[in-house]
């Protein structure tokens, strides 16, 4: 078959930064055409980045016989919709996270795609395509049973009308980084928590600044804080019964650069250096490759809306002050 032939639609920073170029450069994908809700905004970002066609609108976009695959990197409130337009449309779909504005958003996206079951709908949590992600998931068995993971991801964005301040469009820090915290929770005890305890400040904003949450795992606990109005920032520090792993930049290093992910056993500490990767190409790849060979995607649906419940149930838990069973 042919290379996957990607639309992206909107010209959004993470696309124009890291996805496309990211596409422009795999094995398996190339980018044919990017759209916009503002003409000349399509026409002369298509040009700056070597896209064949820039379309004047997402309707567009998707009605063009050259597009296998959609990119959604549109606000949080726009996944879903967009999404079950473009496989309505009959365009397999690559839609950021987190996979909508909630549970019962997720689940919709979830029996829709079941509706199309020759196109391919994956959430876009590249983290998981980072060979140090890999490696610490070879290392789990020398250090666990793991009892306990921390993290933190925050950066500071004061801007009252930017998206990720605003409500409705479903923003606020734990939608926008800490669904990364429950994500990785999951994805290594390769379970889902039992339980969770949320705490969220809003700091005269209409959306969370601050959320910190405690999830209980059968096997053990994990723990985040994350926030969009301090000096930002990431680590995570897997803890097991037999050693320790920590990585400094665990969520969005640069793309094809080094590594590290550093363990400590019995006392003391060694490093192991992770070759330059893009685990934004990485993402895109295996995508594609789910397409050309009719395959299952990496991460279904499924997976997205566990991660949505988890979410869902600590912001409850933050509302009313009390634990909530999953």
């Amino acid at each position: 078959m042919h290379k996957v032939r990607w639309g992206v639609l909107s010209t959004a920073k993470i696309a124009r930064n890291h996805v496309i170029p990211a596409i422009q450069t795999s094995h398996y994908g190339e980018i044919n055409a990017i759209a916009s809700r503002h003409p000349a905004q399509a026409k002369q970002t298509a040009q700056e980045l070597g896209i064949a066609r820039g379309h004047e609108s997402y309707e567009q976009l998707l009605a063009d016989p050259n597009i296998d695959a959609i990119y959604n990197p549109l606000p949080n409130h726009l996944h879903v919709p967009w999404t079950l337009k473009a496989l309505a449309a009959g365009k397999h779909v690559l839609v950021e996270k987190p996979v909508g504005l909630d549970q019962a958003q997720a689940q919709q996206l979830l029996n829709a795609s079941r509706q199309y079951p020759k196109l391919k709908v994956m959430e876009a949590f590249m983290y998981r395509f980072h060979p140090q992600w890999q490696k610490v998931k070879d290392l789990l068995g020398s250090i666990g049973p793991v009892r306990n993971i921390q993290c933190e991801f925050s950066y500071n964005n004061r801007e009252a009308d930017n998206i990720r301040n605003q409500a409705a469009m479903g923003g606020g820090a734990l939608m926008d980084i800490g669904c990364y915290g429950i994500s990785l929770a999951r994805f290594l005890f390769a379970a889902e928590p039992k339980r969770v305890l949320g705490h969220q400040q809003f700091m005269g904003f209409e959306v969370d600044t601050i959320t910190n949450a405690l999830m209980e795992f059968e096997q053990g606990s994990a723990s985040f804080s994350c926030s969009t109005k301090t000096e930002g920032g990431q680590w995570v520090l897997v803890s097991g019964e037999n050693g320790s792993v920590r990585l400094a930049i665990p969520f969005n290093p640069v793309a094809d650069t080094p590594t590290q992910v550093v363990v400590r056993q019995n006392g003391s500490e060694h490093i192991i250096d992770i070759a330059p990767a893009n685990h934004y190409r990485n993402m895109a790849d295996q995508f594609c490759q789910a397409i050309i060979n009719d395959s299952d995607v990496p991460t279904p649906l499924s997976d997205a809306l566990a991660n949505m419940q988890a979410l869902d149930a600590i912001v409850a838990s933050a509302q009313d002050g009390v634990w909530k069973s999953l």
